[in-house]
Formats: structure tokens, C-alpha cells, sequence
């Protein structure tokens, strides 16, 4: 799952309006944000696969300290924990740590079995919706059309900018999911990971986003 990640930041908003979106970005996408870093330190791995799903040519060959269900527990504590003793902010942190932990939620629904529940074990879950392109399709755009309409409906933009950042973030994420549903699988693995940190840039794009907002009373 991509943009339904996003989708799930962007509803988020509602809930506290305290927390940026560049937040609320950081926490959905979090252990995505982790994957590239260990994958490039060879801490876990991805290989191509085409016709591993039909939806993905990917092959999650060894992932549990990213997307590990006792790892990504870990990451949404640590998260909210430390987002709590910044901020102070008791609702804002348990908001980011339940972000974080939706992020393998979805990925159990979408994923065929190869999301293990410990770094220890060999058991692995996962519903497989990837194995129909159809209703991962809708299932994601389900999520980031409710998500958009939500941020939309509570925002207000400041200025010209606040305007042009947001719905250029949209149409790039769509134009983005596109661009892999229907281009070229990569030519290899090694390129994924320095693909997967460009993400950080729309956490930053989220906080741009908000920055030239407002909320809508």
C-alpha cells in the first residue's frame, strides 16, 4: 500500500488538529521510512519478482525489524513516547503511535503472507490483496479520497501557496501510484532503496502543506 498510507495521515488531521501533517505524514509512513535505511545497510533485504502478486513484482524476502508486527509495536511506543516528552501532547502521541501501528494493519490486508510477527519466528501473515489489482485499487483509493475530502474540508488555505501545495502533493501521489501500476517493474533491486528515502520529501512537503493552512472552525 502507498497513497492509502497517506490517505490515513491526511484523515488524521481530524482528530487533532494540533498536529502538522508533516507529523501525521511522519508516523503513517514511518516504518516505510526505515525500510530504505536498513535495506541499504543490509539489515533486511528485497528482491524482484515478477508475479509475486499482481499488483507487485516485489518479493519481501526479509524485513521484521521495519515491518516486524513485534517491531512495528516497538516503533509506534517509541514514537508517541517521544513525540509525548517534546510536546507534551498526550493525545497527539497516542494519535501518532495508533499511525504508526495502521501502517501494518494495512499492510496485513494488502500483502500475501510474508509479514512475520517477530525477528524471531518464521510464521508470517498477510491477506493477500494484492493478489487482485482491482480491489487493492479500490480498497487504496477508498482510503485517500476519504483522506483528501477530510483535509480538505477542515483546511483552509492562507495564500496562493497553501492552495498549490496541496493539490500538487495530490496529483503527484496519484501520478506517483500510477507510474507503478502501469510503467515498468525496476531493473533491479539495489535501486529501491535510494527510491524509498526520497519519502522523506513528502514529509516535508507535508509540512509545507500546513505551514500555509488553516484550520476551519
Amino acid at each position: 500500500m502507498f497513497i492509502g498510507h497517506f490517505g490515513v495521515g491526511l484523515a488524521a488531521k481530524k482528530i487533532d488538529q494540533k498536529l502538522s501533517l508533516g507529523t501525521l505524514f511522519f508516523a503513517s509512513q514511518f516504518i516505510d521510512l526505515l525500510w530504505p535505511i536498513f535495506l541499504i545497510l543490509g539489515i533486511e533485504r528485497v528482491k524482484l519478482d515478477p508475479g509475486n502478486t499482481a499488483f507487485t513484482p516485489l518479493d519481501f524476502v526479509y524485513y521484521p525489524f521495519s515491518h516486524g508486527f513485534l517491531s512495528v509495536f516497538v516503533w509506534s511506543c517509541l514514537f508517541g513516547y517521544i513525540y509525548f516528552l517534546i510536546r507534551k501532547n498526550a493525545r497527539g502521541a497516542i494519535l501518532l503511535g495508533t499511525l504508526v501501528m495502521s501502517h501494518w494493519i494495512l499492510d496485513l490486508i494488502t500483502h500475501r503472507p510474508d509479514l512475520p510477527l517477530t525477528i524471531w519466528s518464521d510464521f508470517k501473515v498477510g491477506f493477500g490483496l494484492w493478489n487482485s489489482v482491482f480491489f487493492t485499487i479500490v480498497l487504496e483509493g477508498a482510503i485517500f479520497t476519504i483522506g483528501a475530502f477530510l483535509y480538505l474540508k477542515m483546511t483552509r488555505s492562507k495564500n496562493r501557496t497553501g492552495w498549490i501545495s496541496l493539490w500538487s502533493l495530490l496529483i503527484f501521489l496519484v501520478a506517483i501510484y500510477v507510474f507503478n501500476l502501469l510503467g515498468p517493474p525496476p531493473p533491479s533491486a539495489e535501486p529501491i532503496a535510494f527510491v524509498g528515502l526520497s519519502q522523506w520529501l513528502l514529509v516535508a512537503w507535508g509540512y509545507w502543506i500546513d505551514k500555509n493552512r488553516n484550520i476551519v472552525r
